[in-house]
This record gives C-alpha cells, sequence and structure tokens, in this order.
C-alpha cells in the first residue's frame, strides 16, 4: 500500500507541472501561437496532449521507481528529477507565457542536458526508470528542432 502511494504522488507531481505549464500554453494556443508561421513538419495541434499526457505518466512511473528504490542516492536523484521537471514548466512560461522563442530555444537546451543527466542517473539505479524517460528526452529534442524553426521563421 506504501508504494501505491508512492506511485500516486509520482504521478500527481509530473501532472502538477504539467498543469502549471498548461496555464501559459493555453493562453496562447488560440491567439499568439496561431499567428505564429510554422514549419512543414509542426504536428497539429491535438496531437500535443495525447503525446505530453503518455510522456507525463512515463515521467511519473519512472520516479516512482527510483523513489521506491530508497537508495542512498534517493536525495541526489529527487534534485536532478526536480531540476529537470521545473525546466520543463520554465520552457513553457517562457514561450508560452512571454512568447519569447529564441530565449525558450536556449531553454529547451538546458532541459535536454538536464533530462540527460536524470535519465544517467536514474540508471545507477534502476535501469528500466531510465529507459522510460527516452520517449521523454526524444520529443524534446524533436520539441527544440520545432522551437528553433519556429524562432528561425518569426
Amino acid at each position: 500500500m506504501k508504494n501505491a502511494w508512492k506511485l500516486l504522488i509520482s504521478i500527481a507531481i509530473t501532472f502538477c507541472a504539467s498543469a502549471i505549464g498548461g496555464l501559459f500554453t493555453a493562453s496562447s494556443v488560440a491567439g499568439w501561437y496561431a499567428s505564429l508561421d510554422k514549419p512543414v513538419f509542426n504536428p497539429p495541434n491535438w496531437l500535443f496532449g495525447p503525446v505530453w499526457t503518455v510522456l507525463y505518466l512515463l515521467i511519473g512511473i519512472s520516479f516512482y521507481l527510483i523513489w521506491r528504490s530508497n537508495t542512498k542516492s534517493l536525495k541526489k536523484s529527487s534534485t536532478i528529477f526536480g531540476i529537470q521537471l521545473s525546466l520543463n514548466v520554465l520552457w513553457s512560461i517562457i514561450f508560452f507565457g512571454l512568447k519569447m522563442p529564441w530565449f525558450a530555444f536556449g531553454g529547451i537546451i538546458l532541459l535536454i542536458v538536464a533530462i540527460s543527466i536524470n535519465i544517467l542517473d536514474f540508471y545507477k539505479t534502476d535501469k528500466k526508470a531510465a529507459y522510460l524517460l527516452i520517449p521523454y528526452l526524444l520529443w524534446v529534442i524533436f520539441a527544440s528542432v520545432l522551437n528553433l524553426a519556429i524562432a528561425i521563421l518569426n
């Protein structure tokens, strides 16, 4: 039962981060974002929600696997996890809230580095936890290319 609570809390943490980022995103999608020139490879808007839902679920499960392990490095791993999740939220604030694609591009590069460090750190404790973060890393790499293309086009 203790582990079930850890799983629920882990997933709730990631979806809280999603909700915070979503506050900034939702207010800009129909207006500012819709007015931007976008590259031909820009996915349709409806795709982002389902993709991020799956990714946040995987991110939460990944953190749960680390938390459940209760190793000596839990504090360090939790800190790294918290930093990358905070950078994720910060990107939404910069890109959608502040409407600064170039500055957001710098932020997303930092996010890629933080996710990579997170994967390497989690790998030491639980390989499955690390593997669950790989789709997230790949999507953020794609998002960085999209971010850069939008910055260039606008």
